[in-house]
C-alpha cells in the first residue's frame, strides 16, 4: 500500500502546470521525461524562450564576458564611425564655433569644399584629420559606454516584448547617451579646442592644450561693489573667494546643453534604429531584409538584417537624431571655445541662444546642418552596422 501511494504520490505535481513551470522548467531535461509535452502549452513560444532561456541570457548580459564583449564591439563601432566622417567634422566644428577664418565659407556646398581645400593647403591631408587622435581617444570609451549602458539599461527597463514600447525605447537610449557623455566630456572639449586651432605655426600640442584649458579664468565682473561693509584686502579676498575658479570645472564647459541635447539625440538614435530594425523584420519583408541566424547566434535573437538594410537602418537613425538635438550642439560648440575667442567671458545657454539669435536668426541654430546631414548618415549607419556585426562575431 504504501509502495502503490509512493507510486500515483508524483502525478498529481505533473499534470497541474503550475508546478512544472516553477519546478521543472528550470531543471527540467526534455529529453528523458516523456512528458514534455505535457508543459510546452503552459509556455507560449516566446515564454519558453524567456523562462528558462531568458534568465540565462539575461545572466550572461550582466556578467562580465558579456560586459567586456559589448563594450569592445560598441568602442569599436565608434572608432570606425568617426574616422569615415572626420575631415567632415572638422569643417563643421569650425563652422559652428564662428572660426573667424573659415565662417566665411559656412552656409554652401562650394563652402565646404573651399574649406576643405583651405585645410588641405595649409596642413596636408593631416589637417582634415586634425583632433582626430583626441576624438578616438574619446570616441571609445564614449561608444562603449553608450552601447553597453543601453543594453544593460534595456534589460532593466524592458523585462519582456510586451514592455517593449516606443517610449521605453527612448528613455533607455537617452540614460544611455547621458551615461557615456558624462564619462567623456572632458575629451570631447580638448578634441574642439584642438580642431578649432587653424594658426600654421606655433600650434598646441595636446599637453599644451590641456593646460591652456585647465589654466583660463573666465571673465568676471568686479564684485566688490556687490559686497557691503567690505573694503581694501577683505573685499578682494571675499570676491576672489566668490569669483568662478579655473581647473578641471573649464572641462566641462558646454555640459549643460550636451545633457539637455543628448537626451533627444541619443534617444531618438537608438528608437529610431530598433524601430526600422522591426519594420525591416516583419514577414513581408524578411526575405528580402534578414540573412539566416549564425549558429553561434544567443537563443531568442531576431534574425541579423542583410547589410543594406542595417546601414539604412542606422543612416534614418541619425538623420533622425540629428535634426532633433542640433540646436542644442550649436550652442554648446560656442560655449566650449569661449576661453579660446572674445573677452573670455563664460556664457550661459540662454546667453549663448540670445547671441546666437542676434547674429544670425533662427538660421544660427542650424548652420553646418547641412555638413551634420551629410556626416551623420554615415557616421550613424557605419556605427550600428559595426556593432551588430561584431556582436555576431563575438556571439552576443
Amino acid at each position: 500500500m504504501p509502495q502503490a501511494l509512493m507510486s500515483h504520490a508524483p502525478m498529481p505535481p505533473v499534470s497541474p502546470h503550475q508546478s512544472r513551470e516553477v519546478a521543472d522548467a528550470p531543471v527540467g531535461a526534455q529529453k528523458p521525461r516523456g512528458s514534455a509535452k505535457e508543459t510546452e502549452p503552459a509556455l507560449c513560444p516566446t515564454d519558453e524562450a524567456s523562462v528558462p532561456r531568458g534568465q540565462a541570457q539575461q545572466q550572461n548580459k550582466q556578467s562580465f564576458d558579456y560586459v567586456w564583449r559589448s563594450g569592445v564591439a560598441g568602442g569599436l563601432a565608434g572608432c570606425a564611425a568617426k574616422t569615415v566622417v572626420a575631415p567632415l567634422d572638422r569643417v563643421k566644428i569650425l563652422f559652428q564655433s564662428h572660426n573667424p577664418h573659415f565662417i566665411k565659407y559656412a552656409g554652401s556646398w562650394v563652402g565646404v569644399s573651399e574649406a576643405m581645400k583651405d585645410i588641405y593647403r595649409q596642413d596636408g591631408p593631416l589637417g582634415l584629420f586634425r583632433g582626430h587622435s583626441a576624438t578616438l581617444l574619446r570616441i571609445f570609451p564614449y561608444a562603449a559606454i553608450k552601447f553597453l549602458a543601453y543594453e544593460q539599461i534595456r534589460a532593466v527597463i524592458i523585462h519582456s516584448k510586451e514592455q517593449e514600447t516606443p517610449f521605453r525605447r527612448l528613455i533607455s537610449g537617452s540614460l544611455a547617451g547621458v551615461t557615456s557623455v558624462f564619462f567623456t566630456y572632458p575629451l570631447e572639449v580638448i578634441r574642439v579646442r584642438l580642431a578649432f586651432e587653424t594658426k600654421k605655426e606655433g600650434r598646441s600640442s595636446l599637453r599644451s592644450i590641456c593646460k591652456q584649458i585647465y589654466g583660463e579664468h573666465p571673465y568676471q565682473k568686479p564684485l566688490v561693489a556687490e559686497l557691503p561693509g567690505a573694503s581694501g584686502a577683505a573685499a578682494t579676498a571675499a570676491a576672489n573667494a566668490l569669483a568662478p575658479r579655473s581647473g578641471l570645472v573649464n572641462f566641462y564647459r558646454g555640459f549643460s546643453p550636451t545633457l539637455l541635447g543628448m537626451l533627444p539625440y541619443a534617444g531618438m538614435s537608438f528608437l529610431t534604429h530598433d524601430t526600422l530594425g522591426d519594420v525591416l523584420r516583419l514577414p513581408q519583408f524578411a526575405k528580402w531584409t534578414t540573412l539566416p541566424k549564425p549558429a553561434n547566434a544567443p537563443p531568442g535573437k531576431a534574425a541579423p538584417l542583410r547589410s543594406w538594410a542595417e546601414l539604412f537602418a542606422g543612416g534614418v537613425a541619425g538623420l533622425v537624431s540629428q535634426t532633433a538635438s542640433y540646436p542644442l550642439e550649436v550652442i554648446r560648440r560656442r560655449m566650449q571655445v569661449g576661453g579660446a575667442v572674445g573677452d573670455g567671458h563664460r556664457l550661459r545657454i540662454g546667453e549663448t541662444a540670445k547671441l546666437i539669435m542676434r547674429e544670425r536668426g533662427i538660421r544660427g541654430f542650424f548652420v553646418g546642418l547641412t555638413i551634420g546631414y551629410v556626416k551623420v548618415v554615415p557616421m550613424a549607419a557605419a556605427a550600428f552596422y559595426t556593432y551588430e556585426r561584431l556582436k555576431m562575431a563575438l556571439s552576443i
